[in-house]
C-alpha cells in the first residue's frame, strides 16, 4: 500500500512537469517566439490539451521508461546513480529547467537595452547621487522612528515565544506518533502554521492595520503572527531532533509524559530554541523596515512618506540608518549565538 502510494507520488509529480513543459512550449516557445504573438491569451482547451498530453508522456517515461522519469527517480534512489550527469533523468530535469528559465526571462520582462540606455543611466545617476548625498536635517526623527522599529520588532518576537514553545510540542512528529488525537492535532496545526508563515508580514500588516488602525500597533500584531507560524515550525523541527535515548530511557521509569517531555525534551533544546529566538527577532527587525511602507509604524512609515514625496536625500539617510540597524543587529545576534552554543 506505501510503495502504490509512492509510486502515485512519483506519477503526479512527473505529470505536473510535464503539463507546465507543454504550456511553455505552447505559449512561450512557439506563440512568442516562433509566431511572434504580441498578446498571449490563454483558454482552458489549452490547459486540457496540455494535461492530457503531459499524461501520456509521463505514463510512458514512468512506466516504460523508468529511468528517465524524473518523479520516480524522486522516490526511489536506486534509479540514481553516484555520477548525476550520467542519470536519464538527469537530463529530463534539465530539460524541464531551461524551459522554466526562459519562460521566468520572458515573463519578467527582462530587457538589457533598457538596463542599458542613456536615459536609464541617467535617472540612476540621479537617485545614486541624492542617496549618497543625505539630508541630516531630519535626523532626530529618523532616529525616533528607528528606535520604534527596534521595539516593535523585540515586542512581537517576545510575545510569539509562549505561543511558539507550546505549539511546537504539539506539531513534533516523533511526540505525537502514538496518540491518534494528537496526531490530527499535530496535521491542523502544521496546517494552520504552514498557512500563517505563507502570508507575508506585509499582508498581515494591511489586514491589522484595518483592524486596529494605522501605526505601530498593526506592525507588531503583523509581525507576531508572522513570528509565532515561524518559530513553530523551527522549534518543532528542533524537537523532532532530539536524542530518543533519552526520552525512552526516562519514559523506562514509569515517568508521566509531562514529565517525560520537561526532563527529557526540554534540557536538550533550550540553547537551540535561543538561538532561533534571537534569529527571528534579526529578522523581525529587518521586516519591520518593510511592514511600515503599509503603515506599520516605525522607520518604514517614515521612508514611504519620503519616497513618495521623491526627496532621495532624506532617503538617503533613512537608507543608511535601516543599513546601520541591520548591520548592528546581525552583529550582535551573531554574537549572542555563538556565546550561547
Amino acid at each position: 500500500m506505501k510503495k502504490n502510494f509512492i509510486l502515485f507520488k512519483g506519477l503526479f509529480v512527473e505529470f505536473l512537469l510535464w503539463i507546465h513543459s507543454f504550456l511553455i512550449l505552447k505559449k512561450v516557445i512557439f506563440e512568442k517566439f516562433i509566431l511572434g504573438t504580441r498578446y498571449l491569451s490563454f483558454n482552458w482547451n489549452e490547459l486540457i490539451f496540455c494535461a492530457v498530453a503531459g499524461l501520456i508522456v509521463s505514463l510512458l517515461l514512468f512506466f516504460l521508461t523508468p529511468n528517465v522519469s524524473l518523479g520516480k527517480a524522486l522516490y526511489f534512489k536506486e534509479l540514481r546513480s553516484k555520477k548525476l550527469t550520467s542519470s536519464p533523468f538527469f537530463y529530463n530535469g534539465l530539460f524541464h529547467f531551461i524551459l522554466t528559465l526562459i519562460t521566468s526571462i520572458y515573463i519578467s520582462q527582462v530587457s538589457l537595452k533598457e538596463f542599458f540606455s542613456s536615459e536609464g543611466l541617467q535617472g540612476a545617476q540621479r537617485i545614486f547621487m541624492a542617496l549618497a548625498t543625505p539630508n541630516f536635517g531630519i535626523i532626530n526623527e529618523t532616529i525616533f522612528s528607528a528606535v520604534e522599529t527596534i521595539y516593535i520588532a523585540f515586542l512581537a518576537t517576545i510575545l510569539s515565544i509562549p505561543f511558539a514553545f507550546f505549539l511546537s510540542f504539539f506539531s513534533s512528529k516523533n511526540l505525537v506518533k502514538n496518540a491518534p488525537f494528537f496526531r490530527v492535532t499535530y496535521s491542523l496545526l502544521r496546517l494552520l502554521m504552514n498557512l500563517s508563515r505563507s502570508i507575508e508580514p506585509l499582508i498581515w500588516a494591511i489586514i491589522f492595520s484595518v483592524w486596529v488602525g494605522i501605526g505601530p500597533f498593526s506592525g507588531m500584531l503583523a509581525l507576531w503572527v508572522h513570528s509565532i507560524a515561524s518559530l513553530t515550525k523551527l522549534y518543532s523541527e528542533q524537537i523532532e531532533a532530539i536524542d530518543e535515548g533519552l526520552v525512552e530511557a526516562i519514559a523506562a521509569t514509569g515517568a508521566h509524559p509531562i514529565q517525560i517531555i520537561w526532563f527529557g525534551v526540554v534540557p536538550q533544546i533550550v540553547i537551540p530554541f535561543m538561538s532561533f529566538t534571537i534569529y527571528r527577532w534579526d529578522i523581525n527587525v529587518r521586516m519591520a523596515t518593510i511592514i511600515g511602507l503599509v503603515g506599520g509604524g516605525g522607520i518604514g512609515t517614515l521612508l514611504m512618506q519620503y519616497q513618495g514625496m521623491a526627496m532621495w536625500h532624506e532617503v538617503g539617510l533613512l537608507v543608511i540608518v535601516i543599513a546601520l540597524i541591520v548591520w548592528l543587529m546581525d552583529f550582535l545576534s551573531s554574537k549572542v549565538r555563538e556565546s550561547i552554543k
